[in-house]
């Protein structure tokens, strides 16, 4: 799959906000988290494009099912709906990681898509597709 996202200008830094009390970003910082995210991205593209393949190779055996056990029915069901899941995983995270380096790349990145304050350099750190700050995070989840 690949990746779409452009490298960054180098004359240009980056400035990403930090949350209170952190020390703003470093270049070397913002170099280190952008091939992060690179290498996030890509390896979740291939990840995807490798759960892709095996879906449509399980497709492609075939559904004809007639004479066959309905335990192997039953089984091949299971497999079927598993690799789907994978699938759609793998998809998710190099959606998330694409998203994140085109945030990256526009000047957007580390800003709470919920209410627009620093996400946090720690958090970043930890998680570089994070999209919420912690705050907001734990709002949503209690939600769910």
């Amino acid at each position: 799959m690949g990746t779409k996202a452009k490298g960054t200008d180098e004359s240009s830094p980056r400035v990403i906000p930090v949350a209170e009390g952190e020390d703003p970003w470093t270049k070397t910082e913002l170099k280190q988290l952008r091939a992060q995210l690179q290498d996030e991205a890509e390896a979740f593209g291939q990840k995807y494009d490798i759960a892709q393949a095996s879906l449509t190779q399980l497709f492609s055996e075939g559904t004809d099912m007639a004479g066959r056990d309905p335990a192997d029915v039953g089984f091949s069901n299971i497999e079927r709906d598993q690799e789907m899941s994978l699938v759609a995983h793998a998809r998710e995270l190099f959606e998330q990681s694409e998203m994140s380096l085109k945030l990256f790349d526009e000047g957007r990145y580390g800003v709470c898509e919920i209410c627009d304050l620093p996400i946090g350099k720690l958090r970043l750190q930890a998680f570089p597709r994070a999209t919420m700050c912690m705050s907001c995070k734990q709002l949503t989840e209690r939600r769910l």
